[in-house]
């Protein structure tokens, strides 16, 4: 690592979701002439395929590892996720504080994630600018910093269809005609008091005293919450989609089927439907059993990405009816997981039943690919509900999912008369994407302001009486 260039400490947080956007960022900054310090979690680090071609691309990131305080065998995903949750923003600050403190070339700033905030403290005190990365949308960001005022407004409603769910909500300024009560996060049902809600009220707190925000999106899609972010942050950096220009393989920490890509081959163009929930959700063996009968009935072909752990209790699955089918479907090709990006822009695949993670969201818009928006955990409800109302992207499928609703949403994506509305919003909106990042977009100034402000507070470091 050159002392005479710009360091950048990233610190994400540890699952795949959050890992991804900040490397493809890494790599821009790279690119853009800065030495990056990537700190990963240990567990987190031995999970990242390919990392030896990730390095040899990007010889000017260096790779470090820090503890996240769990135990090698915890399962990280699912209802682990808590865990991982509570224990990185204790265990980790000591040990990153640590890391940052024994480093010869020291950092011009610190770029973390928004859910490990706790590097907003060590950077004021060791005297380093820190910036927010949030790997959420704008939107999303924006609602998680009106989290005590959702929770006095919003009831707890434990029926799932219970029809106080479309009662529209007031309290988060710029969306009280378009989020329900149903579209906030998860977690605001488990009330005040839960652990988990205290820390992602403490988490927004303490990212407000980041310098900067980084966000994962482009100014045509969120401009309105853009400019409501700018009233917290001195500059708000918007510089997505994020791109690699190389496999995504290098990025994943799960290892990815490509063989999907040649049954692909095989299927007529726009007839597929592409299947994910996502790096860390998890759903019943019930769940799983109607989504399955609903798109087999549907009568679409269809590519489903089931992760090892995405069913709760896996054993049970063996008592229901038909699981041998799954794997043996004319009809249907199941794979553990996905090169998500090939499959999105393969011609054959004519729509994308999501979670709504971000990433899957602008994935699917740079694809140009018309979405079912089923979002499982965190912010993802906020991201569906502004996929298909407010972004008029898709279907919204934010509800109680027999296999006959199921059916019926996927029948209406991908043979109804609505479809074609929906197309001319896809294409339109993957335009405006593409046109974001070329020379002289609204995301490539961005990054190009990023990379200026980073060197800017370089030369203010190197000048100062200290050195």
């Amino acid at each position: 690592m050159d002392n005479r260039d710009p360091h950048v400490v990233i610190l994400p947080f540890p699952a795949q979701g959050h890992i991804k956007p900040m490397l493809m960022l890494a790599e821009l900054l790279s690119q853009a002439g800065l030495a990056i310090s990537f700190v990963n979690t240990e567990h987190s680090h031995r999970r990242l395929l390919d990392g030896a071609a990730f390095r040899r691309r990007c010889p000017g990131i260096n790779f470090l590892t820090i503890p996240d305080g769990l135990p090698p065998d915890h399962p990280r995903s699912g209802p682990g996720i808590v865990d991982l949750l509570l224990s990185t923003s204790t265990a980790c600050e000591p040990n990153f504080k640590d890391l940052i403190a024994s480093m010869s070339h020291a950092p011009a700033c610190i770029i973390s994630d928004g859910i490990m905030s706790f590097a907003v403290d060590v950077a004021a005190e060791l005297g380093i600018p820190a910036i927010a990365f949030r790997t959420y949308s704008a939107t999303a960001t924006w609602t998680y910093f009106h989290l005590e005022k959702l929770m006095e407004e919003i009831p707890v409603v434990a029926n799932a269809e219970s029809e106080e769910l479309e009662r529209r909500v007031r309290c988060v300024p710029g969306l009280e005609d378009i989020l329900r009560q149903r579209d906030f996060p998860q977690l605001c049902s488990l009330g005040p008091r839960s652990p988990i809600m205290q820390f992602y009220i403490t988490q927004a707190a303490k990212m407000r005293n980041a310098s900067a925000l980084i966000l994962n999106t482009f100014h045509h899609l969120e401009a309105p919450m853009l400019s409501r972010l700018r009233s917290i942050f001195p500059a708000v950096y918007a510089v997505g989609p994020l791109r690699s220009p190389a496999s995504s393989t290098s990025t994943s920490l799960l290892q990815m089927d490509q063989s999907c890509i040649h049954w692909l081959d095989s299927q007529p163009p726009g007839s597929v439907l592409y299947v994910s929930f996502g790096s860390v959700a998890v759903l019943t063996p019930d769940h799983l059993m109607e989504f399955w009968h609903g798109l087999v009935n549907s009568g679409s072909p269809f590519l489903w990405a089931i992760r090892p752990d995405l069913i709760r209790d896996a054993d049970s699955l063996a008592t229901l009816p038909v699981p041998e089918e799954m794997r043996t479907s004319e009809r249907g090709r199941i794979v553990g997981w996905a090169p998500q990006e090939e499959v999105l822009a393969h011609d054959a695949v004519g729509g994308f039943l999501t979670h709504c993670g971000w990433n899957s969201i602008l994935e699917s818009v740079w694809a140009g690919k018309p979405m079912i928006c089923r979002p499982l955990v965190a912010e993802q409800q906020v991201n569906g509900r502004c996929a298909s109302e407010m972004w008029g992207l898709g279907f919204d499928l934010n509800c109680v999912c027999d296999r006959s609703t199921v059916e019926r949403v996927v029948r209406d994506l991908m043979e109804g008369s609505g479809k074609q509305g929906i197309l001319r919003s896809t294409a339109e909106m993957a335009r405006l994407a593409r046109d974001s990042v070329r020379d002289g977009g609204s995301s490539h100034t961005s990054l190009n302001s990023l990379v200026a402000d980073i060197k800017m507070l370089h030369a203010k470091a190197q000048n100062s009486p200290s050195n």
